[in-house]
């Protein structure tokens, strides 16, 4: 099997991991968990793009969905207000798993509105920082 390649794209306050409402996030910074997720999957090139403005994630989506077989992307807010993400996703031919920390239907009712999940490959939500290892093992199980 060929090397599998996968960006892990997050959005919005997600820079702030570690900080922002620990008992929602946990306390451990993405910088953090990057390093510990590549040491789990060192057969895996992983890129790591995260940003607070929304037309720099459709840049990356783009940019990325033409040369890696897989993205894991949290939009985080824009999530629930991005026809422009949703529409990134679904013109690039790789596969997209969403990924949301918290349980956003567990939360404010705006939040269980997704622009993402109609064409992505799969959503996991509410499991923490975890949800990323699971969208890895799925990518993993689409490449076979």
């Amino acid at each position: 099997m060929s090397q599998l390649n996968i960006v892990i794209i997050n959005g919005p306050n997600l820079n702030l991991l570690g900080k922002r409402e620990p008992e929602i996030y946990g306390s451990t910074t993405f910088e953090d968990y990057f390093k510990q997720i590549k040491a789990a999957y060192p057969h895996i090139h992983f890129d790591y793009f995260q940003s607070n403005v929304e037309g720099e994630l459709i840049n990356a989506i783009q940019q990325f969905g033409f040369s890696h077989q897989g993205i894991i992307l949290n939009a985080a807010a824009y999530t629930h207000t991005s026809v422009g993400i949703g529409d990134a996703v679904k013109a690039v031919p790789c596969r997209v798993v969403e990924v949301h920390i918290s349980n956003t239907f567990s939360r404010e009712s705006f939040r269980h509105q997704s622009y993402i999940s109609p064409n992505a490959a799969g959503v996991i939500l509410g499991f923490g920082l975890k949800g990323y290892e699971l969208a890895v093992e799925a990518l993993i199980d689409f490449k076979k």
